[in-house]
């Protein structure tokens, strides 16, 4: 009996310590999830995630103690993580910390449109939408709308200030986007020294470690990060705001606004509503898709022009990269109408669609009275210098089936715009190229928009050199014709700076905001030893079919042709370059690795043109044409000669037959390049 008592007894007691240790256990489970959930609540909200329409691509936000953060994955690798965004204010400080998120609304759309310029005719781009309210955690706090759009090939996200009580108007200081890359990526990009800068320069390969803090970094810059995974930033529907660089501090990528003129604290002043352009990142393990995506114009507004028919791509003379070289002739060289009725007659022999009129012997086609083409205090776009009937020449052009342009420094034309665009037009002009821009802050981005604006109201086109990176505009404003903003063929006039390396370092960074403008054409290579400086009939590096595949590697809607007449008729390579389209209804990347070489595949109606780059390197690069269509095509192709490295000029032509599943190969020079014109038989 007592042994059934205390057995009875200690299972009692045994259970009853059970259940309060199980208790006490129970409560401080409960009491410790309590705890993670306040500290959660004062310190992060729940996450928001938008994903690209085929779920490669993720976008994750939070607030993070109210303060915003955002990450990017692909393919489930962080890419960037944990990065702040916000603005602050003159009026009223930063508009980042002690925020709220109000109703997040996620739709879905697609972009169906046509680009009269462009390296694709038609374009459907399909995209997840995400917008994300914000608001200050005070009464009548300020309202911020982060809007996010998810692509297959990229992201991008903008800042919005919508209409709210007592905010009419703001002056933006600063913008606190940041970029923290997970790893340290590979960069390859352009560093400045300053805002003021036409964008031209030698490309840097390094380590973002390696990146020294508080240096401008221009856009695109593109990352290359481990299991070859690319991402290129830079920014689309550049309006009425500010230019961005990338700069690294404290370790971290953040945005930099180009300051407004004559100080350093104001960047945009703008009245409600008003929005930033979209920071646009592309991403992909292709490093073809980056070239290849059409994110840039998706992301902009629709073409603010009701007739585009006048709009001609082509290509054009420019006199000036040669030195307004003519034969031996009966009249004198300089700006005069014989000069330009001799490049205008060369213009109509070969098919060329346009003639610039530039310059002769230092001193610009109109009257100025500054030096270094830089305008005078009397200089004036209206009047011609002594010598030249501008009608005369637009009238002979005309006859000819050939446009004229010309070229102007933008602040000798800007105190004019109106009266001379009036002028421009009676004259018969077609477009004409703009100079020495050098500046991206609003006012200047706002200036340029308007000679857009003015521009088209008079059938003329835009050629912007010195100037900042595209922004996909050409599709809002397709008299863009093309612009500039390389370090390009023209230095070879005075330096020994471009290299087909730098080429390839334009085609992966620079070429990945848009069309590209260069002094295309130089028919005079020389082996690296042989290279000097000339200023009239300048030299070459790198063969003659590299410089033939820059007309098809790079976008650009109007083409130069540099040199002069005689340099061109009856040499080898000149049939391609006469015949070869600026722009495209298609366009593939077949081939390409990073600084090193690529070869791109575009369409034009039925027929492709395929050019191959390499850099110093000379290599033999194979491809598949599994992009034709059924049946037999026949394949004119332009290639490096054995020699090549003697005579870098000469040019092997083969014409062949082909079938759609053919293999092709390549075999490029050092510094050399091949061309294929592939039309169905």
């Amino acid at each position: 009996m007592l042994r059934k008592f205390i057995g009875r007894n200690f299972n009692i007691l045994f259970y009853k310590g059970l259940m309060e240790t199980l208790q006490m256990r129970f409560m401080s489970l409960l009491l410790f999830a309590m705890l993670l959930f306040t500290c959660y609540q004062g310190y992060s909200q729940k996450l928001t995630r938008l994903t690209s329409p085929d779920g490669s691509i993720e976008y994750v936000f939070q607030l993070k103690n109210h303060l915003p953060e955002y990450s990017v994955f692909y393919k489930r690798i962080a890419l960037i993580k944990n990065s702040g965004l916000g603005w602050a204010f003159k009026e009223k400080g930063s508009l980042r910390y002690n925020l709220k998120v109000l109703t997040v609304s996620i739709s879905e759309g697609t972009e169906s449109y046509k680009l009269p310029l462009g390296k694709t005719s038609s374009v459907n781009a399909h995209y997840k939408q995400l917008i994300i309210p914000l608001e200050e955690r005070k009464v009548n706090g300020r309202k911020l709308n982060l809007i996010v759009r998810a692509f297959n090939d990229g992201l991008a996200f903008r800042y919005e200030v919508p209409v709210q009580k007592n905010w009419q108007a703001f002056t933006l200081t600063d913008e606190d986007t940041q970029f923290k890359l997970e790893g340290d990526p590979k960069v390859r990009a352009l560093f400045l020294p300053n805002y003021t800068t036409s964008h031209e320069g030698e490309y840097s390969y390094l380590a973002l470690s390696k990146v020294k803090e508080d240096t401008l970094m221009d856009m695109p810059a593109l990352f290359e990060f481990p299991g070859n995974t690319y991402m290129a930033i830079t920014e689309a529907a550049l309006l009425d705001f500010a230019g961005m660089y990338l700069c690294k501090q404290n370790g971290v990528l953040r945005s930099m606004l180009s300051p407004l003129p004559g100080q350093q604290d104001l960047k945009v002043k703008a009245r409600l509503p008003h929005q930033s352009p979209w920071r646009v990142l592309m991403i992909s393990d292709r490093i073809g898709s980056l070239i290849e995506t059409n994110i840039l114009t998706t992301l902009s507004p629709p073409c603010k022009l009701k007739d585009v028919s006048w709009i001609w791509p082509g290509k054009t003379t420019f006199p000036w990269w040669n030195g307004s070289i003519i034969p031996d002739t009966t009249f004198a060289p300089g700006n005069n109408f014989e000069n330009n009725q001799y490049y205008i007659d060369f213009c109509a022999r070969n098919g060329l669609e346009y003639h610039t009129v530039v310059e002769s012997c230092g001193h610009e086609w109109y009257t100025n009275d500054g030096e270094g083409y830089q305008p005078g205090a009397h200089a004036d776009v209206t009047k011609p210098v002594s010598g030249i009937d501008m009608k005369q020449i637009c009238d002979y052009a005309k006859s000819k089936g050939v446009g004229v342009r010309v070229w102007v420094h933008w602040k000798a034309l800007y105190p004019q715009l109106d009266t001379a665009f009036v002028v421009f037009e009676k004259w018969g002009l077609s477009g004409m190229m703009v100079d020495f821009m050098d500046r991206d802050d609003q006012e200047m981005v706002n200036i340029q928009e308007e000679i857009l604006q003015k521009a088209a109201a008079h059938k003329l086109h835009i050629q912007y050199h010195g100037a900042y990176k595209p922004t996909g505009l050409s599709r809002t404003y397709p008299n863009e014709i093309t612009r500039e903003g390389t370090l390009n063929y023209e230095v070879n006039k005075w330096e020994k700076r471009i290299t087909p390396d730098h080429d390839l370092n334009i085609i992966f960074t620079r070429m990945l905001a848009g069309p590209t403008d260069y002094h295309l054409g130089g028919f005079r290579a020389v082996p690296d030893s042989l290279f000097k400086v000339q200023y009239t009939r300048p030299l070459q590096l790198g063969t003659r079919c590299h410089m033939l595949a820059m007309y098809v590697v790079l976008e650009n809607y109007l083409g130069m042709v540099c040199d002069y007449p005689a340099a061109y008729e009856g040499q080898p390579g000149f049939e391609f370059l006469k015949m070869v389209p600026t722009v495209w209804d298609e366009t593939k990347v077949l081939e390409a690795k990073v600084g090193e070489y690529i070869v791109i595949a575009r369409r034009k109606g039925n027929d492709w043109f395929i050019g191959a780059l390499t850099g110093h390197k000379g290599r033999v690069i194979k491809f598949d044409c599994n992009f034709l269509g059924k049946g037999t095509w026949e394949t004119t192709t332009f290639s490096d000669t054995e020699d090549a490295g003697i005579n870098p000029n000469k040019v092997d032509k083969q014409i062949k037959m082909i079938a759609p599943n053919a293999h092709i190969e390549f075999k490029l020079a050092s510094g050399g390049g091949a061309v294929m014109h592939i039309v169905k038989k």
